[in-house]
């Protein structure tokens, strides 16, 4: 190879249809694209000579010393022979708007809400800014974020200890807290979509989303969580709240077969415009603890449940079995798929994306949401900047919809 000096800049050129290049990159690695004929002014560099104040321009002033590395343009600035400059398009708020990828809206926002029967609103510890609401407060809170333009709700309920069973039998109780507020909802505001939670962990006096055996067989040697059994209790459960008025029921439950299950049953009652956005890919995850001490739904220790959710939920290692996941809830007519922890998951939002065209909805979980709070306490992030940032990269990761504890106050900036 021969030797260039570093005074002098060497364009590729071409000889007998063979590119030739002054840089240590081989042709193999890189080729720059041909350039016409019309060449740009080059020259070598030298030393710069030592002007007199009186000599020098202002221009030259500001300009730093030429270290001879590129080329010379010709009003003598330094010039890297680039046509192709993707910060063009990033220069002003003007370009960046117009060519900007991923938007997210109020629209694209679900907003969850903890809601129990006593008479004032109690403030969640690890969830600071969030409260077990009275019916009345789910109503006014409902009203604001529909204002701002967050038209679709979630609901999860506290039950007292005393309606608790390993049955879960309160879930399909029609005078009970979620059935009597989702009607309530409907009748104040038709066009907010509301959602409900279809799992027996509230209703459950074990603290797990299905029914567990009274025997040992199961993992640990603790009880089962039974899967078919199960199913029945929440087809009871979705088609008491789709007879309240719920527009789409959300199966968070992960057992087999629950989608289409709950499907024939709705249909079958007459329910065939009720939604099912299933929680496709919901993974035993350890950024559940706030939401479970706000539902007061962990598994409990001192029963014969399995002490965590993991024969049911899946494996944080595996990305392949979401796939599987997918496939049979989409052929067991879901709607929408959901994802769920939503940051520490992109990567599945993205497979699955890539796999479907059914809508995504992510979860941005309690864990999540009090990671970052815990931030912003200790000044650490910028909580406005660092929550724009995190729902939009849930939305270039391929989701459609977002369920988050900052629905509200993220429309809120959204509307400044």
């Amino acid at each position: 190879m021969a030797f260039v000096a570093p005074g002098a800049f060497v364009r590729g050129t071409r000889t007998n249809g063979a590119a030739r290049s002054g840089s240590c990159l081989s042709h193999s690695a890189f080729t720059a694209p041909a350039l016409p004929s019309r060449r740009v002014s080059v020259r070598a560099q030298t030393p710069p000579a030592r002007l007199s104040m009186a000599a020098t321009s202002a221009r030259d002033l500001a300009a730093p010393a030429r270290s001879g590395l590129l080329a010379i343009n010709e009003e003598g600035g330094v010039h890297v022979q680039q046509r192709a400059r993707p910060r063009r398009n990033r220069k002003s708020e003007g370009l960046r708007s117009m060519v900007r990828e991923n938007v997210v809206t109020p629209a694209n926002l679900i907003y969850p809400l903890f809601v129990h029967t006593e008479a004032e609103n109690v403030p969640i510890p690890s969830m600071p800014g969030c409260v077990r609401h009275t019916v009345d407060s789910v109503v006014r809170e409902v009203g604001e974020a529909r204002a701002l333009g967050v038209r679709s709700v979630i609901l999860f309920p506290k039950i007292p200890e005393e309606l608790k069973t390993n049955a879960a039998d309160e879930c399909y109780n029609p005078s009970g807290l979620v059935p009597t507020l989702v009607a309530t909802l409907k009748a104040k505001y038709p066009d907010v979509a509301v959602w409900t939670d279809v799992a027996l962990d509230p209703y459950s006096d074990q603290g797990h989303d299905g029914m567990v055996s009274d025997d040992k067989r199961g993992d640990g040697g603790c009880g089962r969580i039974m899967n078919d059994e199960t199913v029945e209790q929440l087809c009871r459960q979705a088609l008491c709240q789709a007879r309240a008025g719920a527009d789409v029921v959300a199966p968070s439950d992960m057992m087999d077969g629950r989608v289409g299950a709950i499907r024939d049953a709705l249909d079958g009652a007459g329910f065939t415009d009720v939604s099912i956005v299933s929680y496709t890919a919901k993974y035993a995850s350890a950024f559940y603890g706030p939401f479970r001490d706000a539902l007061d739904s962990a598994p409990r220790e001192s029963s014969n449940a399995p002490r965590n959710k993991k024969t049911y939920q899946m494996d944080p290692a595996n990305s392949r079995e979401a796939l599987i996941e997918a496939a049979l809830d989409v052929a067991e007519g879901a709607d929408m798929l959901m994802i769920k922890p939503g940051m520490p998951y992109l990567d599945i939002i993205r497979r699955l994306r890539e796999a479907t065209d059914l809508p995504l909805a992510a979860y941005h979980v309690s864990g999540e949401y009090a990671m970052m709070k815990a931030a912003v306490e200790r000044g650490w992030l910028d909580e406005r900047e660092a929550v724009m940032e995190s729902l939009l990269c849930f939305k270039r990761a391929g989701a459609d919809a977002i369920l988050t504890y900052y629905a509200k106050q993220a429309a809120e900036w959204m509307n400044e």
